[in-house]
């Protein structure tokens, strides 16, 4: 036991208006002395005591506002969700308030042969995003491949992100279409330790199927250990607009398709976990882009007959729990 938990100063209170009977000096001195006493006694119980209420009502506090949390495993959690970021892809240009280019021809990781470039290669009309993948041949033998990749200039942490979209008409192999997100602090992170969230992949050498997954230092394709849903079968992804989404806490991330109740791929936070296996507490922003062969889209080659290829996105909705 701590005696000193309770501490306080001494309070020593003194009555001057006392009327005592006639006594010995002696007698009186013990009368005072046995006042004195007691108001001690008085007041450092009643000190105890006090502090000891105060804990008990900060605990109480402190219970309340932890039950005033929402249970993010509750049935209706996602109910409360509001709208509170979205891009309708309305008029005749991409927001620059919303989006910026990512432009360059390295591979990008994947030994992808895309040449991303700004502007040429997306257009905006009828409520619709269109990203194009074109093949250039300049009649001498040389083909090259231009594409755009779009990343959203806000990030987000937590809630439910949606994308509607309809993937490229099926003509051929060699096409790797992607809605997917990437942790802000890459530029110090790099990748995976940043983290990455792929809502939707699409690699046109397996038609009629999607692909959900999750990447991280501990969890990366690069390793095998990647956290994926492997081939989801979606009969219309090529003909139709689907929703693609995640339900994403600090406690799991859910991936579904059209219904948020169609959960295909759930992921919890793994218990003990490290910034090397969830990454997923920090601000992510999307990317919208199409990727042309690569060391996953290009493992069966790249028909010359596909290009075109288009891309439409109706639009980018974030919702959350206030």
């Amino acid at each position: 036991m701590n005696l000193n938990a309770n501490k306080r100063p001494l309070r020593i209170i003194i009555y001057y208006d006392i009327k005592l009977p006639i006594m010995s000096k002696k007698n009186c001195t013990n009368m005072i002395g046995l006042q004195f006493f007691i108001l001690i006694i008085m007041s450092c119980s009643t000190g105890g005591s006090e502090d000891t209420m105060v804990q008990d009502q900060q605990q109480v506090q402190q219970q309340e506002e932890m039950d005033e949390v929402d249970d993010v495993h509750a049935p209706d959690y996602w109910s409360k969700a509001e709208l509170v970021w979205s891009d309708e892809f309305e008029g005749d240009e991409l927001s620059s308030e919303n989006w910026k280019f990512e432009t360059g021809d390295h591979g990008w990781g994947n030994n992808e042969l895309q040449n991303y470039v700004a502007d040429d290669n997306v257009e905006v009309s009828d409520g619709i995003l269109k990203v194009h993948a074109i093949k250039h041949d300049d009649g001498l033998g040389t083909v090259t491949y231009t594409s755009a990749r779009l990343n959203s200039k806000d990030d987000f942490k937590f809630g439910r992100l949606e994308i509607r979209a309809k993937i490229p008409e099926h003509k051929g192999n060699g096409i790797w279409p992607a809605l997917w997100m990437l942790g802000s602090n890459i530029g110090t992170a790099g990748w995976p330790g940043c983290g990455e969230i792929d809502i939707m992949e699409y690699v046109s050498f397996e038609p009629n199927h999607t692909h959900f997954s999750l990447h991280s230092l501990a969890n990366n394709h690069t390793i095998g250990t990647q956290i994926t849903s492997g081939p989801v079968p979606l009969e219309t992804i090529e003909e139709e607009f689907h929703n693609y989404g995640i339900l994403w806490t600090n406690e799991y991330i859910k991936f579904y398709i059209n219904e948020i109740d169609n959960v295909k791929l759930n992921f919890a936070k793994p218990t003990g976990s490290s910034f090397e296996s969830w990454p997923f507490s920090q601000p992510f922003y999307f990317l919208i882009n199409i990727a042309v062969g690569g060391t996953w889209g290009g493992l069966h080659g790249i028909d010359p007959d596909i290009f075109p290829a288009t891309m439409e996105v109706d639009y980018v909705r974030v919702y959350q729990v206030k």
